[in-house]
């Protein structure tokens, strides 16, 4: 059976010989003595240990499945999210106005690379929210941040980055998912997106779709495209859930791996999206998100590299080779 151990010794030499976190004058730095970081990897190693791990290979070899629209995730893994979602763990590093615990982002990362090395599957679909959130955080009007972040930040709603189009993959500037103006303010979202990581899943009570799409007159190419909210279930203004939105998953993509996830193509067929950031400065706000994106996914190879030298490790200390020299 695959091990786990968080190598939470290491990570504090790291935070504290190499970085001396302490004595640095980067704001909130100084407040992360040793026996304080060590109390927080200790935690949440625990948790990797013996939550997170346990359903890496059961999660895999399970994955997700699709009926009536609907995506399940493999067992276990609600009381897993659940796990994280007492504990806080998503808004370790996020505002205390919006539910966060406001610690620096590097405490951010140590913990991410113990979830991650224990089950990248599940460790996405808290990492994509808290991607979705530095945007909206950034480029997000006091309104929206008040309506979305709070929820975000607990993990009562998820959220996802939609880029990636059936004729087009890195290549943005060919689009096609359209935004039309409406007389209130919104906008009608209509489209499809392909490899949408956890576009679609049973976890949260609502989903925050953040889409780029093209509004009139923007101009050809990266120019005229904009970025959206486009929530799963729309917000009414006391905050309650209400009617679903017309976007839904059109089926989980195969995958090599990381089964666990659910990659969605996402069909929007005139869904109500809000504007977020500039018009036609979508790319902008986009990137926020995709550059956290990118430190996530350089996280997650040294992180799983991490799990395959403990397992190894213990392979070869294991593993009868050969005839005794006696």
């Amino acid at each position: 059976m695959p091990i786990y151990n968080a190598p939470t010794r290491d990570l504090q030499f790291v935070l504290h010989e190499v970085l001396d976190l302490a004595s640095s004058d980067i704001p909130g730095f100084s407040d992360l003595a040793p026996e304080f970081t060590a109390a927080i990897l200790d935690e949440a190693g625990k948790i990797a240990r013996d939550v997170l791990a346990p359903l890496n290979t059961s999660g895999d070899v399970e994955g997700c499945r699709l009926e009536n629209g609907v995506v399940h995730t493999p067992r276990g893994f609600k009381e897993a999210f659940g796990a994280m979602k007492d504990g806080g763990w998503n808004g370790l590093d996020l505002p205390e106005e919006f539910g966060g615990q406001g610690l620096p982002y590097v405490m951010g990362i140590a913990v991410g690379e113990i979830f991650v090395s224990a089950n990248m599957a599940f460790n996405m679909y808290q990492g994509l929210t808290h991607g979705a959130i530095g945007s909206i955080l950034a480029h997000g009007t006091d309104a929206q941040k008040a309506t979305y972040l709070p929820k975000m930040v607990s993990l009562d709603w998820t959220g996802t980055m939609n880029l990636t189009e059936p004729h087009c993959g890195t290549d943005l500037g060919l689009l096609r998912t359209k935004a039309e103006p409406q007389k209130d303010g919104s906008y009608k979202i209509t489209g499809q997106k392909i490899f949408i990581s956890a576009g679609e899943h049973d976890l949260a009570d609502n989903i925050i779709h953040l889409v780029l799409a093209k509004a009139p007159g923007g101009g050809e190419g990266t120019k005229g495209i904009s970025l959206f909210i486009v929530p799963k279930f729309l917000v009414n203004e006391d905050g309650s859930l209400g009617n679903r939105n017309a976007v839904g998953a059109g089926k989980i993509e195969e995958k090599m791996g990381i089964h666990a996830n659910a990659t969605c193509v996402m069909n929007y067929d005139g869904a109500t999206g809000f504007l977020l950031g500039d018009l036609h400065k979508g790319m902008r706000a986009m990137f926020t998100m995709m550059n956290e994106a990118r430190l996530g996914v350089g996280l997650q190879g040294y992180a799983v590299a991490e799990a395959a030298y403990q397992n190894a490790a213990a392979y070869a200390r294991d593993r009868l080779q050969g005839r005794a020299v006696t």
